[in-house]
């Protein structure tokens, strides 16, 4: 009821805002509105969202796979972490936008760099969560894995999985929190469809209603994915830590 409450708001004041600037660069939310049923008839806005989405999938999934695995070595041998830790300082502060270049010129404009783009710039990040989530393992699970010689496969599954699986959720809501807004640049860039290459062309016609109508509907999706995906995953990933009190 609250968040309901609260976006009723929000239209209201920017309706209100719309008419009293009476200008073509505020469109009105009745004028967002229509753009986007018509953009849905239309299928436009379904294909480039698709094209969207599938290269958030793909840099998240490549991210999140490579990044769990160097984070959990890192976590659990110093010498790798050590060697690996000068690296992993110069991705994190790299710009996004100097990779996104540098996957362009030396790749070419296709969907192999596109892709590749945006997992290099995840992939530190995940690095990070998931070595914290490592080094927090519970030294005493590890023992006794080790005392009934469970099988690495068995260990890997009921010890070490659960306790990572917090840090993981973390790592899946950060990531996806930014992989689509680098995805957008990647688009504005380099790519011929999706969101970012509309928002582009719709940038250069001064077109501020197909602005607004890509941006929240993309808005209102990654809210969706938020709550039915991610909010569900980390419950459950939460699921056997004890309450406090």
């Amino acid at each position: 009821m609250a968040r309901a409450l609260s976006v009723a708001a929000l239209i209201a004041i920017w309706a209100v805002a719309a008419v009293l600037a009476h200008s073509r660069l505020l469109p009105s939310p009745l004028g967002v509105a229509e753009t986007i049923v018509a953009d849905l008839k239309s299928g436009e806005l379904p294909l480039e969202i698709g094209y969207t989405l599938a290269r958030v999938v793909a840099s998240f999934t490549i991210a999140l796979v490579l990044g769990s695995v160097a984070g959990y070595a890192m976590g659990q041998f110093r010498t790798i972490d050590r060697y690996a830790d000068p690296w992993l300082v110069a991705l994190i502060n790299l710009p996004a936008l100097v990779t996104i270049i540098f996957a362009y010129v030396w790749i070419g404009l296709n969907e192999t760099a596109a892709i590749l783009a945006v997992a290099l710039n995840k992939l530190p990040n995940v690095i990070v969560v998931m070595r914290e989530g490592a080094r927090a393992l519970d030294p005493g699970l590890d023992e006794m894995a080790r005392a009934y010689r469970l099988a690495p496969l068995t260990r890997l599954r009921h010890i070490v999985a659960p306790q990572l699986a917090p840090y993981l959720a973390a790592g899946s809501r950060s990531g996806l929190a930014t992989a689509w807004k680098i995805v957008l640049v990647v688009e504005l860039i380099g790519r011929p469809n999706g969101v970012g290459f509309v928002l582009g062309s719709a940038f250069s016609l001064f077109d501020m209603t197909k602005i607004l109508s890509y941006a929240v509907t993309f808005i209102v999706l990654m809210l969706a994915i938020e709550n039915f995906l991610v909010q569900p995953f980390e419950r459950r990933a939460q699921r056997w830590r004890p309450r406090r009190p």
